[in-house]
């Protein structure tokens, strides 16, 4: 993780975001962010039980203690390092049962901190079947539900176009639910000047629909290089005019 901040650094980053960062000193996290002055975008609740395979608890009936548990942590350890995003994480699940346990769960997120703006993210089928949330329409009825100003839609590009495709349209139906942008190449989820997006078009989109705030590049490199695999950053960014990205 500190590591991972430094080389965030070097490569031109302003900022960056995290996944799971809980076996990680929190102290040293934030002196590492410290020394690079780079902020820490965002993180998540954790996953649950990693030998069943879960991949979150917010909307599992009968999990509710665990799963507020879990947005306690997030949000003791975002207060440590002045993250100001936390991706609660639905798990896998349907039905009606499952929705109203993700809405009184994040009820309970957003009255805890109202400072910290909590993020609910569709996840497309092939890489995460069976998870909860899945589609715009759906967030944007839960965000509706629970009818908070600090719930937002972290919209990846990534999931959203293997979803819904029709992106330009998908961010403008939604531009005014969406806490947080991620991007990656389609289907590969490796650099995004490879694959089936222009991303030139969708930053140049997003820019022109007023949005600011940082763009997170969450794609995986090419042989695991992520260094070697930099070379879409100016050329995108210059190309559309927008802020630069953060890694994750």
């Amino acid at each position: 993780m500190v590591d991972a901040i430094y080389a965030a650094n070097a490569a031109g980053f302003e900022t960056v975001e995290c996944h799971w960062p809980y076996a990680y000193d929190a102290a040293e996290v934030k002196a590492a962010l410290d020394a690079t002055g780079l902020t820490m975008l965002g993180l998540n609740t954790v996953r649950g039980n990693l030998a069943a395979n879960e991949n979150g608890l917010a909307a599992l009936p009968g999990r509710e203690d665990e799963a507020r548990a879990g947005i306690d942590q997030a949000l003791c350890y975002a207060a440590a390092i002045n993250t100001p995003n936390i991706h609660v994480m639905a798990g896998f699940a349907e039905g009606s049962a499952a929705e109203n346990c993700f809405i009184k769960n994040l009820r309970y997120a957003t009255s805890q901190q109202q400072q910290v703006t909590f993020l609910i993210e569709p996840l497309n089928h092939h890489d995460a079947p069976g998870y909860f949330l899945n589609s715009t329409d759906q967030a944007r009825r839960i965000i509706e539900a629970v009818a908070k100003p600090n719930l937002k839609l972290m919209f990846d590009c990534y999931h959203i176009q293997i979803l819904e495709g029709d992106l330009t349209r998908r961010l403008q139906a939604n531009i005014d639910i969406i806490g947080h942008i991620q991007f990656a190449g389609v289907p590969s989820r490796g650099r995004p000047d490879f694959g089936e997006i222009n991303y030139q078009h969708i930053f140049k989109q997003i820019a022109d629909m007023g949005y600011t705030a940082p763009l997170g590049a969450e794609y995986k490199p090419e042989n695991g290089d992520t260094d070697g695999s930099l070379g879409w950053k100016s050329k995108l960014e210059e190309q559309a005019g927008v802020n630069r990205q953060p890694r994750s």
